[in-house]
Order: structure tokens, then sequence, then C-alpha cells
């Protein structure tokens, strides 16, 4: 353990953390702490949707004793993955919410056995689902990318490439699914090179492809590699490697050698010398140049066929970091936000990351990576975003949906609390330290529909649900719209808002009617039309009398209504002119036409007359209502449509796809700017014709478009179009 006095100095060094290299952290931990965080992993599994992600995963659990039998993902004994928990994820073959489990991985080094223990999430590959991965490779010190064989680099790869690099998450690249006719591990590689840019080498070969897949030759050691038994759970490694084999082996090793040369100085210079580097230099320099995100190692296999997985855990403990090797920041508050190193040692102050809320029977499950410090059972911990302190009740290690209790958690590890009321992205400190950590990047909503329960006796249950999806997921928002009054829900996608409607029904038994948000439409009126109203009304006592003169006209700009008094001689009192100019305005709330705003009018009253007793103040609010709705018929009224400035980044080659698109959709593009690989257009776009437009950017550009809209300004609708509101949606 430290001294008191060690423990200031680490703190002091760490508000330096230009001056605290990652070296010294590492050559500094206390031997038992050194010894216990070489041993941890923390990975996560992200790929393209369908590229095996949670058969990949399912292999490792078997493989590290975790689970007893393999279950498929969409499998006949109706048991299905065990990382995929949701009666949902099971019926449609798909990762929804990413799942956390840890295991302990027993790796042979120099003919002893170590113990390896591995925290691993695996998340799904829908962009949909996206913010799931987001998070995760938030908090993950390494991650596993998992490539088809056959198909390569696809359109999500690219996406969780971005999302690894913006964390700055090492990987280590798996080629899945070589047993499949068309597999080809060097295709995947060359496209992580060029299309990932990221310099890669294939870290073996395979012994046979398609259905003839046996193993693969280990390009390091020269050694060949064989799944065996009924699951491939028994590992035999062979000095001999198949002789049609080798030619291809020695030259895919010199390749391996050639790439790390580019990368790392070490091999560079034994490579100038022309000598032949060691096993233990090369995986050195894989292991450096990995954690340095300069280099991807490739390992292939196929998970399906239970072959060649165990070899991918080997490198999952030689090539990717543990917690110490990894720089982590915060914002220290009480510096005005001077940014400050953490520090993976056990003895310092409590520092940790709540990444992902989930409701369970017991209550709000919070994960947490703990950064700094130890996380004990029944220790108070603080808010950093609330300033509140709270206890900590019960801590459990997560097994998909399955949790096991522990009394603490150290430096580098990631656990569940329960009992903690918080949201995504909380820091939480033991108090001591004012620091807080930057939350993760949080797509902006792309689709919304309006819902609303079929049975008004579902309110509440509507209500609970919509609160707790927000609260766990940050890209599902909820608002009601103060036109139309309908709850608008928004998402990363239809599958997206789908999966949710369908939660609701099934887990808060509420049916829900989905459609398409009513568009927020606006009134005008195109000429000046002159008035003169009279409201007279007798019953019995007193009555109602308003008389009121002028004209409406447009103003020329589409934006706030005017309201101008041109009466002289005093023909109508200035109480009674402050009553008109509510009424014009209690008007323009609520349109003639569709019930809408008025934008652009302007109404001037020149003259009028009033009567001793009748007149009042709501005499002409309500006489200027009715000469407002007779004259604004007259004047050729027009229906305007929000006007979207709409951002479209896709890669060059589907251009001609998407001009097409927005053709369809009247829209005018403004500008456009090509890259070497992608180009962005920049377009305004009616909002109406952008409903469906994310399917149909998708559908255009293989998943790989992204666009963004926001609200630029109002215009008129087609002629066509102003003919279908009035006759369908007015009449």
């Amino acid at each position: 353990m430290y001294s008191l006095t060690d423990r200031k100095d680490r703190l002091e060094q760490a508000a330096e953390p230009e001056n605290l290299a990652q070296e010294t952290i590492i050559n500094n931990l206390a031997p038992q702490e050194a010894q216990r965080l070489s041993r941890v992993r923390n990975i996560g599994i992200a790929a393209h949707i369908d590229s095996g992600k949670t058969t990949v995963t399912e292999r490792v659990l078997y493989y590290t004793g975790r689970i007893k039998s393999i279950h498929e993902v969409r499998g006949k004994d109706a048991v299905g993955a065990k990382m995929d928990s949701m009666d949902l994820e099971r019926e449609k073959g798909i990762t929804i919410q990413s799942a956390a489990t840890y295991c302990d991985w027993i790796k042979k080094e120099k003919g002893r056995e170590e113990k390896y223990h591995i925290n691993l999430i695996d998340t799904p590959g829908h962009i949909d689902f996206t913010i799931e991965v987001e998070r995760a490779l938030r908090v993950l010190d390494g991650a596993c990318m998992i490539l088809c064989a056959v198909s390569g680099v696809q359109s999500q790869t690219i996406t969780v490439d971005r999302q690894m690099k913006r964390y700055n998450v090492p990987r280590i690249s798996f080629v899945n699914k070589m047993d499949r006719a068309g597999a080809n591990p060097f295709k995947a590689v060359d496209q992580i090179t060029h299309k990932l840019r990221l310099p890669a080498a294939a870290m073996q070969v395979p012994i046979g492809v398609e259905d003839e897949f046996k193993g693969v030759v280990d390009l390091v050691n020269m050694k060949a590699i064989y799944s065996e038994g009924l699951k491939g759970e028994t590992v035999r490694v062979s000095n001999e490697i198949p002789s049609d084999v080798r030619p291809l082996a020695e030259e895919k090793r010199r390749r391996l050698i050639e790439t790390l040369a580019d990368v790392d100085d070490e091999i560079a210079e034994i490579f100038l010398d022309e000598r032949t580097p060691t096993v233990e230099q090369i995986k050195a320099a894989v292991r450096r140049a990995t954690i340095s995100l300069k280099f991807t190692p490739v390992f292939m296999g196929s998970a399906l066929a239970d072959k060649s997985v165990q070899p991918m855990l080997d490198a999952v403990c030689d090539y990717l970091p543990n917690p110490a090797e990894v720089e982590n920041l915060a914002l220290d508050r009480r510096r005005q936000e001077a940014p400050v190193k953490l520090v993976s040692y056990n003895s310092l102050p409590f520092v940790g990351l709540a990444f992902k809320l989930e409701e369970s029977n017991f209550g709000q499950l919070t994960y947490i990576r703990v950064y700094q410090g130890s996380l004990k059972k029944g220790a108070n911990i603080f808010n950093a975003r609330t300033s509140k302190r709270v206890k900590v009740p019960r801590i459990v290690r997560m097994h998909s949906n399955e949790m096991e209790d522990t009394t603490e958690i150290g430096a580098g590890e990631i656990c569940a609390v329960f009992g903690i009321e918080c949201a995504s992205g909380d820091t939480f400190t033991d108090g001591t330290l004012g620091y807080s950590m930057t939350s993760m990047f949080v797509p902006e909503p792309v689709i919304s529909l309006s819902i609303k329960p079929k049975d008004n006796n579902q309110l509440p249950n509507f209500s609970k649900a919509m609160a707790r999806f927000q609260r766990e997921d940050p890209t599902f928002r909820v608002h009601v719209d103060i036109e139309s009054q309908e709850t608008i829900i928004s998402g990363m996608g239809e599958l997206h808002l789908d999966i949710y409607v369908e939660r609701m029904r099934r887990e808060y038994n509420v049916a829900c009617a989905i459609g398409q948000p009513q568009v927020a439409w606006r009134e005008t009126i195109t000429e000046k039309v002159n008035f003169d109203h009279t409201l007279k009304k007798q019953t019995g006592g007193a009555g109602d009398f308003a008389r009121v003169v002028g004209w409406i006209e447009p103003t020329g700009a589409l934006d706030e209504n005017q309201f101008e008094n041109q009466v002289t001689g005093g023909a109508i009192s200035e109480k009674f002119i402050f009553a008109c100019d509510k009424g014009f305005q209690m008007s323009c709330q609520k349109g003639p036409l569709v019930g809408h705003k008025v934008l652009g009018a302007k109404m001037v009253i020149n003259d009028g007359a009033t009567h001793m007793t009748d007149s009042s103040e709501m005499a002409f609010k309500t006489a200027t209502q009715q000469a407002f709705r007779k004259a604004f018929s007259g004047g050729r009224a027009q229906v305007l449509e929000p006007i979207m400035k709409t951002t479209i980044t896709a890669p060059n080659e589907f251009q001609g796809n998407i001009v097409g698109l927005l053709n369809k959709s009247n829209a005018t593009i403004s500008d456009t700017e090509i890259g070497p690989e992608d180009f962005t257009l920049y377009a305004d776009c009616s909002l109406n014709s952008m409903f469906g437009f994310s399917t149909q950017l998708r559908a255009a550009t293989q998943g790989k478009g992204e666009f963004g809209m926001e609200f630029s300004h109002y215009s008129p609708t087609t002629g066509q179009l102003q003919y279908v509101i009035f006759h369908f949606l007015v009449g």
C-alpha cells in the first residue's frame, strides 16, 4: 500500500498529464497491483450486422468455462445465445442491447498457465442501435473488430472503425466465417488497410478454405493450430505446416514483418539490417503498434464451425492493453476544468463513470467503469453532476442478464450497482476530488413518429415506459408538439422505434397507435384586402357593439405579424385599440385555412365606431377576429411548409443515387463538396418529403450515407400539395 505522502504525490503528478507518462504510471505500480492489472482485459466485440459477434462471444464463454453448452443466435432449440437475453433479440436474431459479462482465460506462457480476467461487452451491429456501441467503446480499453470472410469491410464496419478512432480504442481484427463459400481473408486485410486507413497484416493463414477449412498457421511461431473435439474445445499445435500451405505462410510472414517495419522503429532497424526478428521481438512490436493505434493484427477462424477462436483469445491477452496502459483523462472542476490524468491505482481516491442504465426487477441497474481507486459495497460516493452523495447498497458482476454479488471492485474493472439514481454519462467520485469525465458522443435522431396509447386507461404505464426508455437510451427522445398536441418519439431509425413500440406492448402491456407526425404548416396571405366589419348583438340588457375598418396585407417577409393603429380623431379609444391588437394576435395563433399559425400578415385599423353602453374590450376583440377571418380568405391565402437545411455525406460512388433521390423530393441543392473518397451535399428540402428519407438513403448508399437536418425557413407548398391539404386535411 502507498503512504499518504505517496498518494498526494501521485495526485499532484496527475494534475499535469503532459508531464506524467503512462510508462511512469506502470513503473510505479505496487508489485501486487501490477500483477493484478497485467492480467485484466476490458474488451468489446463490434462489427457490421450479421458478422457473427454474438456467435463469437458464445464460443468465448464456452471455451472459458462460463457456460456449459453452446446455443445459436437463432437456434432450433429455442434457447438462443447467452448474450441475447431479451425475447425480442432471440426472435429477430439480432442484438439490440449491449450485454456485459466476464470470464477467465487460462493461457499457456513459457510452459506455465497464466489466468487472465476478461470483461467483455457484446455490442449490436445494426446502425439503429449505434449508441450501444458508442457507450461500450467509451469505457473499454480494447476491442475485437469482427469481419465477414466473404464481405470484408462493410458499411457498419466503417462506422464502428470511426467510433473506435473517436475513443482511441486499440483493436485486433478477427475474420470470421472462414468456412463459407467465397471466403477470402486477405481481401479483408487489404480493405482494412485501404478503406479504414489502418495498416493491417495477417497473423495467421488458413489451412484449407470454405468447407475444407481445418485450422490456421500461426505466422509468428510458424506452427499449425487445429481445433479438434466435438465443439473445437481441444487445441492441437503442430510444428508440421502442410506443404501446400507453407509457401503462402512464408510469404505472409514476410509481409507481416514489412508492415511492422513501417509502423515500429525497432523492427524497421532489424529489417534495414536485413536480419530476421525473433518471435519475442515480433510479438513486442505487434503489441506496441496495436496499443499506439498504428496497426491491427488480423486473425481468422469460424465461430459457427468452432474453429480457431482460442488463438484469438490468446491474442486479446498478448496484444490488447491492460487498464494501466491506457491513458484516461478527466476534467478538474476546481481548476477551471483543467485536464487531469486518471491513474489506475486502488489506493487513490475513487473515480468511476456510469456508462449504461437498465431497468431490472430490483430497480435501476447502473453499469460503472472504475478508472481510479476502488468501489466498495456500502461506500458513500458523490455524483459530480448533481452534487449529491449516494450510498452503494449492492455491487454485482454481470453475466448477460444474470448477476453475481461482490463486495469490492478494483481500478480498471467494470461492474454494475443497484439503488443509485443517476443519468447515463454521470461521473462518480469519493467526494475528495472535483473530477468530472467527458460523456460519450450522442448522435442526433434522424426519424420521428407520433405515438399514443390505444386505450387512455394505459396512460400511466405509457408515461412510465417513456421515462424509462429515455433514461436508458440517450438517442431515444420524446416531446409533445405544442401545435398538434401529439406525442412525438424520435430515434436512429425505423427499427429502433419499432423495437421500443414492441417493448412497450410486451413489458408494459400498452398497445400503441403510431403514425407520421403532423407537419407544422403555416399560413399567409399574398394580397391586400380591405375590411369594414360591424359586430352588433342585442340581448335583453347591455349588448355588444364594435365596428372596425382597415385592411390586411402581406408584410413581404415570412416572419412576425404586425398590427398598426392609424385611427385618428378618437373614433376608437386607446383601450379598445389594445383589444383589437389582442384579437389580431389570437387570430394569428390559429389561422382560418388549416388551423396553424399565420406568418407575414399585417393588420391596419384606420377607422371604426363605438357605442356608449354596448362597446367593450371583448366586443372589439371579437369583431377584429371576425374581420380577420373574413378578409384572410379573400387575400389569396397560402399554406407554407417548413424547409429543412439538409447535409448529406456519402462515398463518391453514390453521388448520382443521392441527387436522384433529392430530385424526386423537389429539393434544391445549394452546394456540393467533393473529397478524395466522400462527398458532402447541402440542400433545402421540405420536411414533408423527408419522412422515410433515412430508409431511402440507406438503400441508395448500401447503408454508408449519413444525413442531418435543421430548420431553415418557411416556403409556400406546391399547388398539388395545397389542393391535398385543403381537400383532405381540412375538408
